[in-house]
Order: C-alpha cells, then structure tokens, then sequence
C-alpha cells in the first residue's frame, strides 16, 4: 500500500509542472528517437543487402583472379588474368558436391537492333548460369550445352534491354548486333531490379562464353568463376577442394586467386551498413546520456523547490527510503515517457524515412525493448542522487527553509 501512495504522489508531483515534466523528457525523446530510426535504417540496408545477395544465386562460391593476400607484389580481384575456361572445366568434372559452373567474361558494348541502339554489359556464361543465380527466364529459353561447345551466336537479354531496343515487340528469335555480329535472341530474364550498388541488374545480355572469348572479347582468360554449391554445410569443403585444385593446377608458390563463399560476400557487403549503424548509433546514445543530465538536473532543482514538503514528510513519520523511492518514481517515470514517446518518434520517422525517400528500414521488436529497457535504466541512474539527496535532508533544517 505504501509504494502505491508514494507513486501516486510522484505522479501528482509531475502533473503540478506538467510543462516542465515534458522539457524534461524532450531530450529522452530526441534520443530514443535517433536510436531507434538509425537501428531501423541500419537493420533495413542490411535486410536488403542479405536480400539482394541471397537473390544472386543459393550456396554461390565465386572463384576471382588474383589474390588479396599474396606476399611481395599483392594484388586483389582484377589484378591478375590468372583464370581459364579450362580451370572451370576442371572443377566440374572433378570436384564434387556441386550443382553448376559458369566461367564467366563481360564487357560493355555497343547493341543495335530494329534501327536502334543501346550500350550495355555483355556477359559471356555457360549454360548453367540462370540456375546459379537462382534468375528464370521469363520468355524463350536459355542457350543450351551445344551451343557453348560450337561458340553459337544467341543471346538472352534482360528486359531493361528489350524495354530499349524492342518496344512493344516479343524479342524472341529476333536478331542483335554486337559489335557487328548478329545474335539470334533465344530468351528473355525476368526482372531482377537495381543491386544494393545502385546497378540495373536487368540491363545485361548474356551469350556463351565461349562466343564471347573468341568473337566478341578475343581473350583467353575469364573475369571469374561462378560455382553452385550442392548444400550450405559443404560450402566450406568444396571451396577448400576447389582451392586445392586450382593450387595443382596452377603451380605456383602462392595461389593466384581467390576462393569466396556466398557468406563471405554477403558479411563484407553489409559491413559498412554495420559501421554507419554503430557510428549513428553511438552519436543518438551521446544525446541519451545529454537526455539524462537534464532529468538529473530537473530532479535537483524539484528537491530545490520541495524542501520544506520532504521536510514535513519526513516529520509526521515518513521514512528516508520513502522520500528517496518518491523522487526515483519521479525520475524513471519521466525516462519512461520519454522512452515510449521516442519510440514512436521513432518509427514515424523509420516510415517517413522509407515512403518519401525511399530508404530500406526494420524496425525490430528487439530495438524498442532495448529502448524501453535504455530510458528505465536512465531514470534510475541520473535520478538516483537527487532521490538519496532528499532522502537525506535533516527534517527540522527542511522546515527552516525558505
């Protein structure tokens, strides 16, 4: 019964200055707020990231020339033309656990087609490409095994391509010119949309490797490799044979290339959301603790003010630990309002943030518990020395003051 009194009188005692309990709160608010838009910000580009990699194929191991950390000269992805049909060859017929393999080459080229033209990527693939990367095919069919042997001229374009130079036409079986070579189209994608980089996915024709190396490019080399792994678990131990392989193969002292699995990809893409979520998070947190000197200082100046009320209080009977859970109710009671406030500050701006500007946000169950949780442990913390310091008033020198 006590401790319901005394949070009666604390609530009492906040509504006697409502307007000054609400500037108090302001700054839990902001800080709430902040936090949780950025959390909901953060955890959206990380969704949509994981989304969108996990959209590029299943159990994906990418096989890139070069090596991010050979010793002396290093170099990365690119630095090196180390790769060859062959090796792609050589993984698919003697390391298990896979589905495909696609060796790929691309380059960025000029189409033309009905009167028309456009610049776009070309990418030289194997036949099992679309189900590497988990893209169907929405019109037509994918070129086929024979095709990729007998360096055939077909092509399957995405629809941003066939929106630029086959308006309002079923370009299936129609004919395109790259670099002056003509290209029966035997298949359209379907819409991919934009990558996380801002590229249109959909803006690609895809031809046969081998077309491309000896028609189009003229090289001997490919950009990469793409494999499909059978399951998650042996992602690990088929990138291990295809590194030990690809070693054999290569002789060389240090590999010269790189192994990277679909996790490895998806975990370095979302590591720099990671770092401005922590960063913008941290900077909301500085403003929380800013939030929580105000209620500290409000919390003083009301212990101020009531002096002679807690002297009485304590006079007619009252003990120090009732004054003390009074001022602390006080105190949490303004952290929490502040919290609850700020959560839905927060989740308005999450909303806005995605419907106006288009931004990826999450907001998660665990983000507003740990919100709550943060402005309840803030009352506590910053009320508790203004709580002690009226529990701790002499009553007869509290009714001496004016």
């Amino acid at each position: 019964m006590r401790f319901t009194t005394t949070f009666l009188v604390a609530l009492r005692a906040l509504r006697r200055n409502t307007m000054r309990s609400m500037l108090t709160a302001l700054g839990i608010i902001i800080g709430i707020g902040a936090v949780i838009t950025t959390v909901s910000m953060g955890n959206g580009a990380k969704a949509r990231i994981e989304a969108q990699v996990a959209a590029l194929g299943r159990n994906i191991i990418t096989v890139y020339p070069g090596n991010f950390t050979s010793g002396g000269m290093r170099g990365g992805y690119g630095s090196a033309s180390t790769l060859t049909a062959e090796d792609a060859d050589a993984i698919a017929a003697e390391v298990a656990d896979i589905e495909g393999v696609s060796p790929e080459v691309d380059t960025r080229s000029q189409v033309l087609a009905n009167g028309l033209n456009w610049n776009t990527r070309i990418y030289g693939e194997s036949a099992d490409y679309p189900y590497i990367k988990s893209w169907r095919i929405a019109a037509g069919s994918m070129f086929g095994e024979q095709d990729v042997k007998s360096l055939a001229k077909v092509a399957v374009v995405g629809k941003t391509v066939v929106d630029q130079l086959f308006p309002n036409e079923d370009p299936v079986g129609q004919t395109l010119r790259i670099r002056n070579l003509p290209f029966r189209i035997v298949g359209v994608l379907d819409v991919k949309g934009f990558s996380s980089y801002g590229s249109d996915q959909d803006d690609v024709v895809i031809i046969p490797y081998t077309s491309h190396m000896r028609r189009v490019s003229r090289t001997t080399s490919v950009g990469k490799i793409l494999i499909e792994g059978s399951s998650p678990e042996k992602l690990e131990v088929v990138k291990e044979r295809i590194t030990d392989l690809l070693t054999q193969r290569h002789k060389g002292r240090e590999p010269d290339f790189t192994v990277r699995t679909q996790e490895e990809i998806a975990a370095a893409a979302t590591e720099t959301s990671k770092t401005m979520t922590l960063l913008l998070g941290g900077i909301a947190l500085v403003s929380l603790v800013v939030g929580g000197i105000g209620v500290m200082n409000i919390m003083l100046v009301s212990v101020t003010e009531r002096t002679r009320e807690i002297g009485i209080r304590l006079a007619i009977g009252a003990h120090g630990r009732d004054v003390l859970l009074q001022f602390l109710i006080e105190a949490i009671l303004l952290s929490v309002l502040g919290g609850v406030l700020g959560i839905l500050l927060g989740i308005g701006a999450s909303e806005f943030a995605s419907a106006y500007f288009g931004l990826p946000t999450l907001v998660s169950p665990a983000s507003v518990i740990l919100a709550v949780a943060v402005s309840t442990v803030i009352g506590i913390f910053f009320g508790f020395y203004p709580a002690r310091k009226a529990a701790e008033l002499d009553p007869i020198e509290a009714l001496r003051y004016e």
